[in-house]
């Protein structure tokens, strides 16, 4: 080989070896974006209200989000991790989500092959192309609490949802907290007998407190 072939095969291997170390330290550590969760919610299996419920997060609770699927986004955080709504997310510093695409407000654009983070190199980064909107209804919640004020263990149900036998958690709930003003039937008997129903909180169920066997959200 001769000087000119091997200079110029140094060259273009130095090339190379330079942008590759500009994409190391352009790319992105990991694909998630934090949030804050703003209001208590069930975690879900899958991105749907179909998908079994997996755990239940606190308002306020600050998480990883690592991906969108249309309105839902899957987070990280102590505990079971899983897919939440869009409507109880807020981006980093209080920004507001659009909860029919939380993705755009987090950074992530969706495409055929999964999530991605898109990050330019030497340029000013441009909004990802608007996925097509895919319209879920919002369901609201209401989440129950063993201590009165909104205080210990908890879960919480969607609207539509119902349960005729609380079984572990009959004559426990002390306390309501229903921010979406949904109508909530708590009854003292099996089969939604002898019932009061709540179209706010309650921070206290007076005479039915410790005495609730049966609810349904309206």
């Amino acid at each position: 080989m001769n000087r000119r072939n091997r200079k110029t095969l140094l060259n273009v291997a130095t090339g190379v070896a330079v942008a590759t170390t500009a994409l190391v330290v352009f790319l992105p550590a990991a694909n998630a974006a934090p949030g804050t969760i703003t209001s208590n919610i069930n975690v879900r299996q899958g991105p749907g209200t179909n998908y079994a419920v997996v755990d239940t997060v606190r308002r306020g609770t600050t998480v990883d989000v690592q991906q969108c699927q249309g309105s839902w986004c899957y987070i990280s955080k102590p505990g079971p991790d899983g897919w939440v709504s869009g409507n109880y997310l807020s981006a980093a510093g209080g920004g507001v989500v659009n909860p029919q695409q939380p993705g755009i407000s987090f950074g992530f654009s969706t495409g055929p092959n999964g999530p991605n983070i898109n990050i330019g190199v030497g340029q000013q980064p441009q909004r990802p192309p608007r996925p097509p909107v895919v319209v879920e209804p919002a369901y609201g919640e209401v989440c129950f609490f063993d201590r009165t004020r909104f205080r210990g263990e908890s879960f919480c149900l969607e609207e539509g949802d119902r349960v005729g036998n609380l079984a572990d958690w009959a004559d426990r709930i002390s306390s309501i907290d229903n921010p979406d003003g949904l109508e909530v039937q708590v009854c003292s008997e099996r089969n939604y007998r002898d019932c009061r129903t709540y179209t706010t909180s309650a921070s206290s169920l007076g005479d039915f407190d410790d005495y609730v066997v049966s609810v349904r959200v309206r």
